[in-house]
């Protein structure tokens, strides 16, 4: 029977994307009068930044654990 923390881990992760999005949508008024380049390395961050939350959340999904249990 499969583990009802993929289907959870799943929702939560596009409830991340989804909330993310909105926060940078939010700012893009002020973006939008940043240099060009400025608004390059703003909207790369931006986007790479949401991935940070992922890595514990995957290992719970498979696990159970949040935190790493470290060398066994």
């Amino acid at each position: 029977m499969p583990s009802w923390r993929k289907p959870a881990g799943m929702a939560l992760i596009l409830t991340i994307i989804l909330v993310w999005a909105i926060i940078v949508a939010s700012f893009s008024g002020p973006i939008e009068r940043l240099h060009a380049i400025v608004q390059c390395v703003i909207y790369l961050v931006a986007g790479i930044v949401w991935i940070l939350p992922l890595k514990p959340l995957l290992r719970w999904m498979e696990t159970g654990l949040w935190r790493d249990p470290g060398p066994r």
